[in-house]
């Protein structure tokens, strides 16, 4: 598995670049034009009101969805969690994560990295349980890891804390950054959470009319302080930039 990483080596490895991407739905344009780059060890953030395409622009880059124009290249293998866990009922939570290493390697019986990944979730203990047994956030976790064990350089992720309480949400977060921290991959993050988009991102995209109307560097140290003046300055100017006031 891929531990942290060189931050220079970081820098100079996009994980994803978006080139002129464009989809339409039964003649209504959904993404018009989309130029992105999401370099290795940041997460950005991807805003914007329902149905404004950042659903499809995740599905894009994860190569769910072929039936675009424009131009998608990634570095590597980039991974999907939902805001549904997906997990498959009838296997334990060890074969679930199992399932997200490539095919070869699933072959090559490599349960020492579905072990390792399990335990960077906290779910060593539970890697025998049926995915019915398991509460919401470990549900999550499990998705996670089964992301986690393909050693993404790109991790997409679609809402994947909405259904979760606000105390699993945050606990999920925190692990989120470790993970983040320790692998280094880039993220984008699908959110309607502005708060949540502050707490996490380094960079927030606002999605409009197809397009990536406003992009904000959000300048806060990490671990960031979930209340703070500079925080709700963010919160209030993306809430903003989405046409939601006061």
């Amino acid at each position: 598995m891929s531990h942290t990483l060189d931050e220079s080596t970081i820098a100079t490895a996009p994980a994803a670049r978006v080139t002129g991407l464009r989809k339409s739905f039964h003649g209504r344009v959904v993404l018009d034009g989309i130029d992105l780059e999401i370099p290795r060890g940041q997460i950005f953030a991807l805003l914007g009101r329902s149905g404004s395409g950042k659903s499809t622009l995740l599905r894009a880059l994860a190569g769910l969805s072929d039936d675009h124009e424009g131009h998608i290249t990634t570095d590597g293998h980039p991974t999907v969690v939902f805001q549904e866990p997906r997990l498959v009922p009838w296997l334990d939570v060890a074969t679930n994560v199992e399932l997200g290493l490539p095919d070869r390697r699933r072959r090559s019986g490599r349960r020492a990295d579905v072990e390792r990944v399990l335990d960077e979730v906290a779910l060593g203990h539970r890697r025998d349980a049926w995915p019915l047994t398991l509460s919401g956030g470990e549900a999550q976790r499990a998705a996670l890891a089964r992301a986690l064990v393909a050693e993404p350089t790109l991790l997409l992720l679609d809402e994947p804390f909405g259904a979760l309480d606000a105390l699993t949400r945050l606990s999920v977060h925190d692990l989120l950054l470790r993970l983040f921290t320790e692998h280094g991959f880039g993220v984008l993050l699908v959110t309607h959470d502005v708060a949540e988009a502050v707490a996490l991102a380094d960079r927030a995209l606002v999605l409009e009319d197809g397009r990536i109307a406003h992009e904000v560097p959000i300048d806060l140290p990490r671990p960031r302080r979930r209340v703070s003046v500079e925080a709700t300055e963010y919160t209030s100017r993306l809430l903003a930039l989405l046409g939601v006031t006061d």
